[in-house]
């Protein structure tokens, strides 16, 4: 057991933690772009791409909220060596992570405040599949359309409301991610 803890860390952190940070970067720049990540392997219960975003953003001052399956010993004492990240509840957190229906309801996560909306959560949603269709998206990054297998739309119209304030996505499948941030609009 102890060796699982220790292993599946970057075993080249600071230039695989900042090809995942791109990887992160471009995929929020560009919603609904797809983004192959590497260098993690983590426990079973976690896809590498979700390892991987765990090991590039978090650290000892981003409170980490593990929701469903997620919130294990094995993804906990892992998380814990390889991150520090504090765990928290929804409500403390800036992160989260886990299933679409794990992480339910998102009014428990913050938003953000008008005088500070970056104060608000990112949640990194493990998703089955993930392709580039389904809902249609538009906005920021997004030259004329795009698409994303989401989970559902209507939590995504609503969260756009809230524009600026609201909750960013990553979305995360096997060694792929996709990110959907507040400002895109999804139909």
């Amino acid at each position: 057991m102890q060796a699982q803890i220790l292993s599946g860390g970057f075993t080249d952190p600071s230039r695989q933690s900042a090809h995942v940070f791109r990887g992160v970067m471009e995929a929020m720049a560009r919603p609904g772009t797809l983004h192959q990540v590497q260098g993690a392997e983590p426990p079973a219960l976690l896809s590498l791409a979700a390892g991987a975003v765990l090991l590039t953003l978090c650290d000892t001052d981003t409170p980490l909220y593990l929701a469903g399956a997620a919130d294990c010993d094995p993804v906990r004492d892992w998380i814990a060596f390889h991150t520090s990240a504090p765990f928290a509840g929804p409500a403390d957190c800036m992160f989260a992570l886990g299933t679409w229906q794990a992480l339910a309801p998102l009014d428990a996560y913050p938003k953000g405040t008008a005088a500070y909306p970056d104060r608000s959560a990112t949640l990194i949603v493990e998703c089955p599949t993930l392709d580039p269709s389904g809902a249609t998206l538009t906005g920021p990054g997004i030259q004329d359309r795009a698409a994303l297998s989401l989970p559902e739309t209507r939590a995504f119209q609503d969260n756009h409301a809230l524009f600026p304030l609201g909750l960013d996505f990553i979305f995360t499948s096997g060694s792929r991610l996709a990110a959907l941030p507040r400002s895109t609009e999804v139909r």
